[in-house]
């Protein structure tokens, strides 16, 4: 079995310059960490549980099938402060059938962002014994 002490979703976005300015400024996610020179260094972000680096550069943006899930604690406040910024809001905050509120982003190439509330009665928080 593989003992996995660390992980981290890794973007090469086309431009590394905007990319940044999107996560860092406009999404407002704290940095971890930073490596390397220039405008293709690296920059990892916090993401809750988990890191986001975007290093590199790519020619193409990355496939439809990569998108982040990313818990916010007030989906509605999200939406207002992410409009304000100028971010792409591909669709408001909506509560689903399977009782999330989820509000959809894209990042400056296109990567899909789902921001997700998860309500103070929704099953996802209960947890037998606590």
């Amino acid at each position: 079995m593989v003992h996995v002490l660390s992980s981290r979703t890794l973007l090469h976005p086309s431009d590394p310059e905007r990319s940044r300015t999107f996560y860092g400024e406009q999404l407002g996610l704290a940095v971890y960490r930073e490596f390397g020179t220039g405008p293709q260094r690296g920059t990892v972000y916090f993401l809750g549980g988990g890191f986001l680096e975007v290093s590199g550069r790519s020619e193409t943006p990355s496939s439809p099938a990569v998108q982040l899930w990313l818990q916010v604690e007030d989906a509605a406040a999200a939406h207002e402060e992410l409009r304000a910024k100028g971010v792409e809001i591909v669709r408001a905050p909506v509560k689903e059938p399977w009782g999330l509120v989820e509000m959809w982003i894209a990042d400056p190439d296109g990567t899909r962002i789902v921001l997700v509330e998860v309500p103070a009665d929704h099953p996802i928080r209960y947890r037998p014994g606590i």
